[in-house]
């Protein structure tokens, strides 16, 4: 069996490099995983990676997707929930990686203990966020005083969604303030 092909569209590069470029550490962090992940997929053995030259001339980059899948009878992979959705909608097939990542990888259960980076506050008051290596958001509570170091948490909930895991956390080491 040859060499299975793993074709990226110019624009696809191009929104990973404005994420990179991002002056918010979390959509920056996002962009250079997504760019190191394309890197990445060019070093696997039986997979041709190949940036095209030219692409669909649909208006965003989710339909020159689809539209490019379709006209080639591809699969899209991709962790966009909302892509994913509107491929199936439109008749294409579609790899999510949240969900093989979810089939394979080893289940975070409360009580765990996990060490991770805060790296922004959370939306309720003193929730600190960080994100394990595969992407997976974990939300600290009593750890917005902890933004921008490593901390020890200690898992108390973990909640599975379709568009990917969410771990609720507090500081294994740290007070919190009541």
């Amino acid at each position: 069996m040859g060499k299975k092909k793993f074709l990226i569209i110019p624009s696809v590069i191009v929104e990973l490099h404005k994420l990179a470029d991002s002056a918010d550490s979390i959509r920056r962090q996002k962009g250079r995983l997504g760019l190191d992940n394309i890197d990445a997929v060019k070093h696997i053995k039986n997979i041709k990676a190949e940036v095209l030259k030219s692409e669909p001339k649909d208006n965003e980059v989710d339909y020159k997707l689809i539209s490019l899948a379709k006209n080639l009878g591809a699969k899209i992979v991709t962790v966009d929930f909302n892509l994913n959705k509107v491929a199936k909608a439109k008749g294409v097939a579609v790899l999510n990686v949240n969900e093989l990542a979810s089939a394979v990888k080893t289940a975070v259960l409360p009580s765990d203990r996990l060490e991770i980076q805060i790296n922004s506050l959370g939306t309720a008051k003193g929730q600190g966020v960080g994100y394990l290596k595969d992407g997976t958001m974990v939300v600290v509570e009593g750890g917005a005083i902890l933004k921008g170091k490593n901390a020890e948490v200690i898992v108390h909930r973990v909640l599975q969604t379709a568009a990917g895991k969410m771990i609720f956390a507090r500081p294994a080491n740290h007070k919190l303030e009541t």
